[in-house]
């Protein structure tokens, strides 16, 4: 398969900077909607059968690629099958916006310098116990559910009837809590999370371009929260990098405001999969 043309001319510089430097090439994809479809019930989400693989050939092919997500980091290794044997080479997973890695080689590990403010776990504990009575005070829509996902917890309105409507009725209560325990709203498709606050997919994609030595680095997402690593590629080519910005998604579906930031457009995982093959070829030809 041929590798997709981006529609912009940063875009084609981005990827043939990639394939001309595989050695000094970073590849960042988002978990939910990139590498797995987005399904009803976010405990349900597993990987495209095919992105495991994918990933491990293009890891081996370039100097590293990063699944950056919301989801914790180590439980994502585990759906990607990471942490069985033999571990691959090259692949780092990024949780909780960036406030957590795993490598194969130093396990889980919590970022160095990030200062989310004293007690969070205590924070987050209080913030967990006090959702449900929170939503159910404020007249959640039915099909409204509650996330924990250890560091953070969501609230998805995915199963609701009206989810704009459900959003409207659950923003200004949520913004009121996370300002209360020093956490950050973050939005999504369909869902709202509280989290730590000291970093995003652009501080944390940024930061390992650094550690690697990246030149060419590529970002795959198709969420509100992937505009931050999106935004991080527009400054790595103001420093001379070649980048790649690519959507997740389909033209006049998904979220807009992604979409038309991104070089290129993806139909979803099964799009996103036949790219890691088609740029591991390329990259190894």
């Amino acid at each position: 398969m041929p590798l997709p043309v981006p529609a912009t001319a940063a875009g084609v510089e981005g990827l043939r900077a990639i394939v001309a430097q595989p050695q000094r090439a970073l590849v960042g994809v988002d978990f939910d909607g990139t590498l797995a479809p987005i399904v009803p019930d976010p405990a349900a989400a597993r990987p495209h059968p095919d992105a495991p693989e994918a990933l491990r050939r293009l890891a081996a092919s370039i100097r590293a690629v990063a699944v950056v997500t919301g989801r914790p980091a180590e439980f994502a290794a585990s759906l990607l099958g990471f942490t069985t044997d033999p571990p691959p080479p090259n692949v780092h997973v990024i949780g909780h916006y960036g406030f957590e890695s795993w490598t194969p080689a130093a396990g889980l590990v919590r970022t160095p310098g990030i200062d989310p403010g004293p007690g969070l776990a205590a924070r987050i504990d209080e913030v967990r116990s006090e959702l449900p009575a929170l939503l159910r005070d404020v007249g959640a829509h039915p099909g409204t559910t509650i996330e924990d996902k250890g560091a953070s917890v969501a609230v998805h309105v995915r199963g609701t009837e009206d989810p704009a409507a459900a959003l409207e009725v659950l923003r200004p209560v949520l913004e009121q809590l996370a300002a209360a325990y020093g956490l950050r709203l973050e939005p999504g498709r369909l869902v709202l999370e509280l989290r730590p606050s000291g970093t995003d997919k652009g501080t944390a994609l940024t930061a390992l371009a650094n550690a690697v030595g990246a030149r060419a680095v590529c970002y795959i997402g198709d969420d509100l929260g992937d505009l931050a690593a999106f935004d991080a590629l527009d400054a790595l080519r103001t420093q001379g990098s070649g980048a790649l910005a690519v959507y997740s998604g389909w033209p006049g579906s998904g979220v807009a405001e992604v979409a038309e930031r991104a070089d290129l457009v993806l139909g979803g995982p099964d799009a996103v999969v036949a790219f890691f093959e088609a740029l591991s070829h390329a990259v190894r030809a």
